[in-house]
C-alpha cells in the first residue's frame, strides 16, 4: 500500500478551514484576524521552503550539509526557548542553547547508535533530520517551561529565599524547592502526553506513517521509540537549564543575585 498523493485542490480545501478561526475571531471581536492571516502565510511559506530544502538534502546525502542543518535547527531552538521566557538574565541564551544542544543531540546520537544502528550512514537525512526535529521541538517546550517556572518563582519568592540564606541555609537549601518545582513543570506536559497516547490521541508521526501506508504494528514501534526519546530529552533539557539558571542566580558564597533577574524593556 502506498500513500495518497495530495494535489493543490486537496491542500486548498484544508486551507479553507482557517476561515473558521477567522470567523470566531470576528464573531467574538478577538482582533486576531491579521495574526491568523500572517501565521497562515508563514506556515505555507516555511513548510514549502523546508520541503524544497529537504528535497535537495535527501538527494545530496552529504554529512556536512546534514550537520549544518542540524546546527541551524539547534540554534533556533535555543533562541526560541529564551524568547519565550518573560524574565531575562545575562547568559540566558547560552544556558538554553547548551541545554537544548546537549539533551537533544545526546538522545538523538544514542538512538542512531542503538535503535537505528543498521542505517548505511549515521547522517542519513531521511532519519536524522526528522528525528532531531521532533526531539528538539519537545525538549524546547520542556526547557522553556522549566526555565520560566524557575525565574518567576525566584522573582516572586526572593524575600523568602534571602531570609533562608540569612538564617544560615546554603544556596541549595534555599533554592532546592524552586529547582524541583521548575523541573516538574518542564516534565509534566510530556508525562501527560505519554499517559494518553494511543487512547486519546494518535501522535503526528504515527498518523503520518499510517497515512503513508505503513502497517500499524510498525508505526506503533516507531512511535514508542520516539516517545521515549522525547521524554528523555525533555527531562535532561529541563533539568539542565534549571540547574544552569540556579548557578547564575546563586553564587558560590551562597548569595542570591536578585538584581540579575529583570523583565525585558519594552520599546
Amino acid at each position: 500500500m502506498s500513500y495518497l498523493p495530495l494535489g493543490p485542490w486537496q491542500v486548498g480545501c484544508a486551507t479553507l478551514l482557517i476561515l473558521l478561526n477567522g470567523g470566531i475571531s470576528v464573531a467574538l471581536r478577538l482582533g486576531l484576524e491579521r495574526s491568523l492571516l500572517v501565521a497562515s502565510l508563514r506556515t505555507i511559506a516555511q513548510l514549502w521552503l523546508i520541503g524544497m530544502i529537504l528535497n535537495s538534502v535527501f538527494r545530496l546525502q552529504h554529512s556536512a550539509v546534514v550537520v549544518g542543518i542540524l546546527l541551524v535547527m539547534t540554534g533556533i531552538a535555543g533562541w526560541t526557548a529564551m524568547q519565550r521566557n518573560k524574565r531575562r538574565y545575562a547568559g540566558m541564551w547560552v544556558d538554553t542553547l547548551l541545554s537544548v544542544w546537549v539533551s537533544s543531540w545526546f538522545v538523538t546520537g544514542y538512538a542512531l547508535a542503538t535503535v537505528f544502528r543498521d542505517l548505511p550512514h549515521w547522517y542519513q537525512p531521511r532519519y536524522v533530520i526528522p528525528l532531531l526535529g521532533m526531539v528538539l521541538g519537545n525538549a524546547l517546550n520542556g526547557i522553556s517551561l522549566g526555565l520560566s517556572s524557575f525565574t518567576e518563582s525566584a522573582a516572586k519568592r526572593q524575600d523568602e529565599i534571602e531570609t533562608r540564606l540569612a538564617l544560615g541555609a546554603s544556596r541549595w537549601e534555599a533554592g532546592a524547592e524552586l529547582v524541583r518545582d521548575a523541573v516538574r513543570a518542564g516534565m509534566t506536559p510530556m508525562i501527560n502526553s505519554m499517559s494518553v497516547v494511543g487512547i486519546v490521541s494518535l501522535p503526528g508521526m504515527m498518523t503520518g506513517q499510517l497515512l503513508s501506508g505503513t502497517s500499524p504494528s510498525e508505526a506503533v514501534k516507531y512511535q514508542i521509540v520516539i516517545m521515549f526519546l522525547i521524554a528523555a530529552a525533555t527531562a535532561a533539557g529541563s533539568t539542565g537549564v534549571v540547574l544552569l539558571c540556579f548557578r547564575r542566580l546563586f553564587n558560590a558564597r551562597h548569595q542570591f543575585l536578585r538584581s540579575k533577574l529583570a523583565l525585558p524593556q519594552r520599546r
